[in-house]
């Protein structure tokens, strides 16, 4: 049987096979090309399982190859990875400005993350309906200031109060397997009540003390949406770590410096300091933006320390 994995929950898995919901385990480990994994499957994956003789569970046996999928370094165990998600159309970053605030270098590991995949995002400015004063407004007119002439649509919702958010996400998720990303607290799960009602996804007041999300998603699970396509929820995330990136590779994962690779004088340009280096000319010349370029140089020396 061919099925696709919906909820990972450690050990076990949900996979929706021929209108059924199976509950299905591992075969044994499985060996992934070189990937370190803390999760060798993830929601997403399409899995061959075998039904278990007189049980109602299964084993799943293999995974057909990936086309794709959101991954980063493990929290909990150095040099492993995590993935996220797989097999993907989009992903949707919830941000907030505030009650957790999203900042720009979180914003822009988990691109890179999706870039090097060719995975198109979507930016979710959630909790609009707390956005009042001027360094609030001026932090919005940085996201839609440096991410839309990027290609990345910014879209401003209150899944919480605004009844016509389904109205407004539908066109952009409608038959697509999009994963929704994000810190604790900045409304995944609400937003996911909103598009699929059914889901009923549990949903917490942050920390007054902390300002910090509290985890409701304790494990990634899919969600079919009735009008066509799916949506992965996954828990919070409160650091996006990038797995290795060389460092001449790391441009290419930033769009407004990749149109310019190949003019430098150098073939292995970095970027930071080399002469002759058009990326750094176009910085000056407003084509790049400074928050962006900062952003690079940061990812680069992270990277460098890992090595």
């Amino acid at each position: 049987m061919k099925g696709r994995v919906i909820k990972s929950t450690g050990s076990w898995y949900v996979v929706q096979s021929e209108g059924q919901f199976i509950s299905a385990r591992l075969k044994g480990k499985f060996k992934q090309a070189d990937l370190k994994l803390t999760n060798p499957i993830a929601v997403g994956d399409w899995v061959e399982l075998e039904k278990e003789a007189g049980q109602d569970t299964a084993v799943i046996q293999d995974i057909f190859p990936r086309e794709n999928y959101v991954i980063r370094k493990s929290t909990r165990k150095q040099h492993f990875s995590h993935i996220i998600a797989s097999n993907l159309d989009q992903a949707l970053l919830v941000i907030t400005m505030k009650k957790p605030r999203t900042s720009l270098g979180f914003i822009d590991r988990f691109l890179v993350s999706t870039e090097s995949f060719g995975i198109p995002a979507i930016l979710i400015v959630n909790k609009m309906d707390e956005l009042s004063g001027e360094d609030e407004q001026e932090w919005l007119r940085d996201i839609h200031e440096i991410y839309e002439p990027l290609g990345y649509p910014v879209l401003e919702i209150s899944a919480l109060k605004d009844p016509a958010t389904k109205e407004k996400l539908m066109p952009y998720v409608q038959g697509k397997s999009s994963l929704i990303s994000g810190h604790s607290g900045v409304g995944k799960s609400t937003l996911l009540n909103a598009l699929v009602p059914e889901a009923r996804q549990d949903t917490k007041e942050i920390s007054g003390y902390s300002d910090k999300g509290v985890h409701t998603t304790t494990f990634a699970e899919l969600f079919t949406l009735p009008e066509g396509g799916d949506l992965i929820d996954t828990p919070g995330i409160k650091e996006f770590g990038i797995l290795d990136v060389e460092e001449e590779e790391l441009s290419h994962y930033f769009p407004e410096m990749r149109q310019f690779l190949g003019q430098c004088k150098y073939n292995n340009c970095t970027h930071t300091n080399e002469p002759g280096c058009i990326v750094r000319v176009k910085l000056e010349e407003g084509f790049i933006h400074p928050y962006r370029y900062q952003s690079y140089l940061n990812i680069l020396s992270e990277e460098d320390s890992h090595r």
